[in-house]
């Protein structure tokens, strides 16, 4: 059964400097504490990752995932394409700009293909979100500060 969530944050940002930051997916294991590594596997004609393998490690297990990466104007969203502990996975950012700063929307839907207790699912998944709004913003201003 597939678990859903959506987070909002406001960054002082461009909505193309938050997409640099979640492009920069190499760069995601220094500020993401799930993601153990990420390598980019393809690559669209602008250099923003197509495919991604990653290396995630949350709710004590260890997975290794394959995405596949979709962009557009003021958004990005990814999709499982391979994965050991997952059935599925949908992600995607839109971002909306207001003034200088942006208004950015998270949503998930993952569909765990183990077993867990729903107390463990709704910690992992809120320690994502978290991550993937916050942890985003803290990143972006950090990367814009230089």
């Amino acid at each position: 059964m597939a678990v859903k969530d959506s987070r909002e944050v406001v960054i002082e940002a461009s909505p193309e400097a938050i997409l640099d930051v979640i492009a920069d997916v190499e760069s995601t294991p220094s500020w993401s504490p799930q993601y153990q590594s990420a390598e980019v596997l393809e690559a669209y004609d602008d250099g923003r990752p197509h495919k991604v393998k990653m290396k995630i490690k949350a709710a004590g297990l260890t997975d290794e995932q394959i995405v596949e990466y979709t962009w557009a104007d003021n958004e990005v969203s990814w999709t499982l394409v391979k994965a050991g502990q997952l059935r599925s996975q949908d992600a995607k950012y839109t971002l909306t700009p207001d003034g200088d700063k942006t208004k950015l929307r998270f949503d998930l839907s993952i569909d765990l293909a183990v077993p867990l207790p729903g107390f463990v699912v709704k910690r992992t998944i809120k320690g994502a979100m978290e991550t993937a709004t916050d942890g985003l913003r803290k990143q972006v201003l950090k990367v814009n500060k230089g």
